[in-house]
């Protein structure tokens, strides 16, 4: 009996309806597709039958495999099963292609993955003219290629140049733009698109592939120079590596996909791509980014770590205290989010300078037509700069954003609870100072958290959320209800110093100043870092932030913490800042220099200051004590009870401080070393490096019985 698909047949035309009962969207599975085979085989088989129509019953035509399907899938799976896993589909598709009959996509809303693998696979594409109609292969984002034809198909349809950028970016494509790239064949109404199908198939269509004519050649490129297949291909790939390095197979393996497939004959080709797929798939890359990018992060989002037994609330009014960069972001984060923002700060003139960066946005998205300015303008009117603190009446949060210093927000905390309502949450925006220390300020201090932000508020997705000690779990689930409301994606830790996310980003910095006070070259430091997928060397992260701040991090935890052991890279700060008088980027010069008009650059006195070794490491020791680093620290947080959940770590780590998302995050990446390893290398750093590297003992014991982190 069928599940997936109504089937329904008139006037010699099969209108096969895809409809999942038990989801919203469409998607590939196993039983999908051998519900589908059996169809398309009935199909072949019925002489009645002159064309088929393949449409959707959701607002969607299809999307790929559900991506939880995936990552159970790939659990213990063998190349062998991910070949057969790939060949499944790939023999559907090709046994649609070939059935003798003409088929049509017609396709409302979006297809992408293996739903537009689905539409490739049919002779004709029709796509409806709307908003929500998008076609596109984004396998290459969760590190993966399409895996049932999509490789073969799309660079035969529409040459290699096209293909490629379709492939490698991995972007959806509107109606206009998949019709002009040649992905679709047609772009008519959404009510249109039925009747344009049928009007199709009226005119008897040959539904025999260019490819299965003898004599076909896919279309070379045009944009990428005159020159052999050969070279474009070597061209293409040294910027692939150049932009990836080794940490990202899929670009490289969906390029291996294009060349060969291009070599032999079309069937041939959809064995090579399902190699490829078999080798992705049984690689710990993509398990890790769409363990965390896509799943943990989903979960996340829906509110994983929500105590249970809160009735889900929304923030209608909230108030922001300080009106710079931090505090500005937020409000309009809120704003955007359709709600009413009080940005106070001492002065009218600095207020109305937060709601002025607001406004920056907004024209530079009207500006690349990203919005309207109607719409800018109610966002703006959402937005209140003020220095009155009566204004936060009415407020169901006020999110405090001032200054890192405890007085100045001890005052403003007991200014607005003066004014806000009994019933209000109170959060303050720190990120390193102990939230059971910043509650002593407010009479409720189980209605007192921490939502820290990151900046750019507009473009950090990340916020942490901060237990104090008397936090109660209500106030928790109304902070992940607002950070929800403003779409951004939140993560649970319990207090200490530094929380989680500045506490295991300080390891990457410091290990960054020790390596340079070794002698390694802050050349090898910087490029070994980015090599392993660190957006910026740890030298140049720490200019931008500025070399004073874990100086002064580092001086403060040593005047109130007995047992706090000072790192020695706080003799490089401390030489920088105090010495040299180069505290980073705000100040002018730091570990770089920054010329006028020009570009940045490591400082060459740095070789006086710090001198070079003669004998320096090799990169992928570097690399692994500034990734390593971090993950220890990270277990220790766990271990600690700062984090509760290891998901929430790597979530931290990608989305927070921008920890290489090849590895899934600090934790993630200790199961893809294998931690019975990890610690081995561990236990050999800490010999030649220091205690820093030494595994806490818990990591230790997990190795030992070959036991992994907890994810349920």
């Amino acid at each position: 009996m069928a599940k997936y698909l109504r089937t329904d047949a008139e006037n010699g035309i099969l209108t096969i309806t895809l409809d999942d009962p038990d989801a919203s969207v469409n998607t590939v599975s196993p039983d999908w597709v051998t519900e589908m085979t059996q169809t398309i085989e009935a199909a072949r088989d019925d002489e009645a039958i002159t064309g088929i129509i393949i449409a959707s019953a959701k607002s969607g035509f299809m999307a790929g495999a559900d991506l939880k399907f995936i990552l159970g899938e790939m659990q213990g799976m063998s190349a062998q099963d991910a070949f057969a896993f790939s060949q499944r589909a790939t023999a559907m598709h090709r046994a649609l292609e070939t059935c003798g009959k003409p088929v049509v996509a017609a396709m409302c809303g979006f297809a992408l993955g293996g739903g537009y693998e689905l539409a490739l696979a049919c002779t004709h594409r029709i796509l409806a003219d709307d908003a929500a109609a998008v076609v596109g292969l984004p396998e290459v984002n969760v590190g993966l290629l399409p895996g049932s034809g999509g490789t073969q198909r799309l660079v035969r349809m529409i040459g290699v140049d096209k293909a490629m950028e379709a492939l490698l970016e991995g972007r959806s494509y509107t109606p206009a733009t998949a019709l002009e790239m040649g992905m679709v064949d047609q772009v008519v109404a959404t009510d249109k698109v039925i009747d344009a199908a049928r009007q199709w198939l009226a005119t008897e269509p040959d539904p025999t592939r260019p490819w299965d004519v003898k004599g076909f050649a896919i279309q070379q490129s045009n944009g990428l120079l005159k020159q052999s297949t050969a070279g474009i291909f070597t061209m293409v790939t040294a910027k692939l590596r150049s932009k990836y390095g080794d940490n990202y197979p899929a670009p490289i393996s969906i390029l291996a996909c294009i060349f060969e497939g291009m070599q032999v004959p079309f069937d041939k080709g959809l064995l090579v791509e399902s190699r490829h797929f078999a080798h992705l798939m049984t690689d710990p890359v993509a398990r890790n980014i769409i363990r965390t990018t896509f799943v943990n992060k989903g979960l996340a989002q829906k509110g994983a770590r929500r105590p249970d037994g809160f009735e889900r609330r929304k923030v209608g009014k909230v108030g922001i205290l300080g009106a710079g960069m931090m505090g500005a972001g937020i409000a309009y984060s809120a704003a955007l989010a359709g709600i009413e923002a009080v940005l106070l700060d001492t002065d009218q003139a600095t207020a109305d300078r937060g709601k002025d960066w607001s406004r920056k946005v907004i024209d530079k998205l009207v500006a690349r037509g990203k919005t309207s300015e109607e719409k800018g303008a109610v966002l703006l009117d959402r937005i209140h700069p003020t220095t009155d603190y009566q204004q936060l009446g009415g407020c169901d949060l006020v999110i405090e954003a001032v200054f890192e210093d405890t007085a100045i927000k001890a005052d403003v905390t007991g200014k607005a609870e003066a004014a806000m309502p009994a019933d209000a949450v109170f959060a303050s925006n720190t990120s390193t100072l102990p939230i059971s220390d910043l509650a002593k300020a407010f009479s409720r201090p189980g209605d007192f958290i921490g939502l820290h932000f990151f900046s750019p508020v507009d473009r950090m997705a990340l916020v942490e959320i901060i237990m104090g000690q008397e936090t109660k779990p209500e106030t928790l689930a109304r902070a992940i209800d607002f950070v929800a409301q403003i779409r951004k994606v939140p993560i649970v830790v319990n207090d200490s110093r530094g929380f989680y996310t500045s506490r295991v980003f300080q390891t990457f910095i410091h290990e960054g100043m020790e390596l340079l006070r070794e002698g390694v070259a802050p050349e090898l430091i910087e490029n070994a870092a980015k090599q392993a997928g660190m957006p910026v060397g740890p030298l140049a992260v720490i200019d931008e932030t500025s070399i004073e701040l874990p100086l002064k991090i580092v001086r403060q935890a040593e005047a109130e913490d007995p047992s706090y052991r000072r790192p020695t890279s706080a003799d490089v700060m401390e030489r920088m800042v105090d010495g040299l008088g180069r505290p980073g980027r705000k100040g002018g010069a730091g570990f770089y220099d920054y010329p006028e008009g020009g570009k940045k650059h490591l400082w060459p006195g740095l070789a006086e200051e710090f001198p070079v070794a003669e004998s320096q490491p090799d990169v992928e020791e570097v690399k692994r004590r500034l990734l390593y680093v971090q993950s220890l620290e990270t277990v220790r947080c766990l271990e600690e009870g700062v984090l509760t959940h290891p998901a929430d770590g790597d979530l931290g780590a990608v989305l927070g401080w921008g920890f290489p998302t090849w590895t899934g995050g600090t934790v993630s990446l200790i199961e893809t070393v294998g931690l019975e390893t990890f610690v081995e290398e561990c236990d050999r750093l800490a010999e030649a490096y220091g205690d820093r590297f030494l595994p806490p003992e818990g990591l230790r014991a997990r190795a030992s019985v070959g036991e992994g982190f907890d994810w349920s």
